[in-house]
């Protein structure tokens, strides 16, 4: 009966549930560490949060947005969008354009502003990261590399848009 306990547990501590449930508790750990430093260098801006996001989707498009998939992808009335697009436009941390194919549309990118406080944003955020894994062990630290790198190397997640994603 022992043995068929020992065996459970092992199947048991492998499952995708089980595994799903430590790493929804890492990511939500890690993430509260994160974003608690990183939220504290954006107090220091001149930006609002709306605004904030907004340069965030940005960042993460290899395109022009256009302001109704801004309203659309932060959950803003496209009226909020655009206003938050005009600040940021007056802020120069982005540039809006009339689409090639439709003047009526106004498409919106990052600015060099706009990208260095994403960028910015981002570089926090990794900060945070290196300093969780220098209180790693050494061995800790090389079994999560050891575990990850056939995940990266892998398909099981989508490959990243640009180097600054967000």
């Amino acid at each position: 009966m022992v043995a068929h306990s020992l065996v459970f547990f092992l199947v048991d501590a492998t499952s995708p549930e089980k595994l799903a449930a430590a790493l929804e508790e890492f990511v939500k750990r890690l993430f509260s560490m994160v974003e608690a430093e990183s939220f504290d260098a954006l107090a220091g801006m001149e930006i609002s949060f709306s605004q904030a996001r907004t340069i965030f989707m940005l960042a993460c498009s290899t395109e022009p947005v256009a302001i109704n998939e801004i309203a659309d992808g932060l959950g803003l009335s496209v009226a909020a969008a655009g206003r938050n697009v005009d600040q940021l436009v007056q802020l120069d941390l982005v540039d809006r354009l009339e689409s090639s194919t439709d003047r009526r549309v106004k498409l919106v990118s990052l600015s060099e502003g706009g990208e260095s406080i994403a960028l910015s944003h981002l570089q926090t955020k990794l900060a945070s990261i290196r300093a969780f894994t220098a209180h790693l062990t050494p061995e800790v630290r090389q079994r999560l590399f050891d575990a990850l790198q056939p995940i990266l190397d892998g398909d099981a997640l989508r490959p990243m848009k640009q180097e600054t994603t967000l």
